[in-house]
């Protein structure tokens, strides 16, 4: 019973890291897209990706109990992962913003995106 209740107990202390990860991704990606100078962006996103880093190693853990047969209650577990995943998913997309070249292709189209976004303002 014992080794059943510092099990849940560890499960307790990852979920709760990992609502605290999500919160402090979704406070620096704030700042990324927030950022106006670009050693500002590229500093948030050195912190962003140290972030996803963690959560990563978190969904380890958690897919490791996902598949262990000591857990019951698996359904916290599940969604914990794929929160962590879409946070993925959007750092991906930041990853891919960051490293857009912007004489590329991609990123000559992406200027005359925000073109009229700047207008705008």
């Amino acid at each position: 019973m014992s080794g059943a209740r510092k099990l849940q107990t560890e499960i307790d202390r990852v979920l709760k890291k990992v609502d605290e990860g999500v919160d402090l991704f979704d406070e620096i990606w704030e700042k990324v897209y927030s950022a106006e100078q670009q050693n500002q962006k590229e500093k948030y996103e050195m912190d962003l990706k140290k972030e996803i880093k963690k959560l990563q190693r978190l969904r380890d853990q958690i897919k490791t109990w996902i598949g262990s047969s000591d857990v019951k209650d698996k359904d916290p577990l599940v969604d914990a992962r794929r929160l962590i995943e879409t946070k993925m998913e959007q750092f991906k997309v930041c990853e891919k913003e960051t490293k857009t070249k912007t004489y590329s292709k991609e990123g000559l189209a992406r200027q005359e995106k925000l073109d009229p976004a700047e207008v705008a303002k």
